[in-house]
């Protein structure tokens, strides 16, 4: 068993770990906006892969999987939601900067609300979350495992989940990185809408 839960571990760490869209997001919201907002968008993103680890737990995301056209749909919305966040971070990085437009105050935090919904809606927009899912269910189930298995594989991966997420939240809202981001925002914000961008059209180009 022990071994068993190591390897979903490590797996699950390199895939979650790995810079991508929603790691991305929680990075330049940590040095634009702050701890606070970086984590509530790292809670968003948490809980959409929480929602994919049920669906995988309870064998839904087999039955999903085996519909074509609901996987097609969910990359469509989820293609199509990431070119929506590339063009508002286009057109964050558009905007002159806070010194030349009136300071700090031109520049409102994004509700909680709306971080954690958006941290939601990247991950469920993912379909490769519910086969990467799937994949970990497979890797950690056997037909003989153990009844505690199945908790010990979701409960370990939200732990370390949480840590991931929630540590690129605190480390890139430190005051380096804060500082970083105010002599670099253009960049860093253009850097994000390429990345969106990128990603959201290979999920609406892809085959699978």
């Amino acid at each position: 068993m022990i071994p068993q839960l190591l390897l979903v571990y490590g797996a699950y760490l390199l895939a979650t770990a790995s810079p991508g869209p929603s790691n991305m997001a929680i990075m330049a919201t940590a040095m634009r906006d702050g701890r606070g907002p970086a984590l509530m968008l790292a809670a968003g993103v948490m809980t959409g892969s929480l929602f994919w680890a049920m669906l995988a737990a309870t064998g839904l995301s087999a039955l999903l999987a085996a519909y074509a056209e609901a996987l097609f749909v969910i990359k469509i919305l989820g293609g199509l939601y990431l070119l929506y966040l590339a063009f508002r971070a286009g057109r964050s990085a558009m905007r002159p900067d806070a010194s030349s437009a009136g300071g700090d105050s031109a520049r409102l935090t994004p509700a909680y609300r709306t971080l954690y919904r958006q941290g939601v809606l990247m991950h469920l927009g993912n379909p490769k979350a519910v086969l990467g899912w799937m994949a970990i269910m497979t890797l950690g189930l056997g037909a003989d495992a153990p009844a505690g298995v199945l908790p010990a594989i979701i409960g370990g991966c939200a732990v370390l989940g949480v840590l991931v997420f929630g540590g690129y939240a605190v480390l890139f809202s430190t005051a380096p990185m804060i500082g970083l981001y105010a002599r670099l925002r253009r960049w860093i914000e253009g850097g994000l809408c390429a990345l969106f961008a990128v990603a959201g059209l290979k999920l609406l180009t892809s085959e699978r």
